[in-house]
């Protein structure tokens, strides 16, 4: 019998000053079986960073050709696309051609640079694509976070993101390397 995916409820209260966004968003997270915590947790960053009433969980990392995180127009066309970790080109060049919009959140510490070098002139011919690396040690300190009923608040504020529970604290400063 296969994992079970293990399912968090989250209150996320989200004061954007750069975007002007003050919201509150109560939900259900479900971590795949081989997501680990700091990644569900990445996932939850980017959702803080670019929340809107629109922006959504796909069904992610079960369902081939989907995003895990999107927005679409009442249309059902896909205007943010939003991608985790080192993907490769190919994946997405489709994304870009199905999305007004594509994110890309690399984390990884040492392996990222590497990453980067090693893609960054196939990925400059995509003008809607933009790449944000989060540091190691943060993405590793958010990992720490995770309970199953989390209370977050998220504070956004010239680039910087402040993201704490009632116990503990991170100071995040994403790395944009194509925007």
């Amino acid at each position: 019998m296969a994992p079970k995916a293990t399912v968090y409820k989250v209150q996320l209260q989200i004061a954007d000053m750069d975007r002007g966004y003050y919201q509150d968003h109560s939900f259900t997270l479900s971590q795949h079986p081989s997501e680990t915590d700091a990644r569900m947790m990445v996932r939850l960053l980017a959702f803080a960073l670019n929340a809107s009433d629109t922006l959504a969980f796909s069904k992610g990392l079960c369902v081939e050709g989907e995003p895990e995180l999107w927005q679409k127009s009442l249309s059902d066309e896909i205007e943010l696309w939003i991608e985790f970790g080192q993907s490769d080109e190919k994946w997405l060049r489709k994304a870009s051609s199905r999305a007004d919009r594509v994110l890309l959140y690399t984390y990884g510490g040492r392996a990222v640079p590497i990453w980067w070098q090693q893609n960054e002139q196939a990925l400059s011919r995509y003008q809607n694509l933009a790449v944000w690396n989060l540091p190691e040690e943060q993405v590793k300190a958010m990992g720490e976070m995770v309970s199953r009923n989390m209370s977050l608040q998220v504070n956004i504020s010239e680039g910087e993101v402040w993201l704490s529970n009632d116990s503990a604290s991170v100071h995040i400063i994403p790395e944009q390397l194509k925007g």
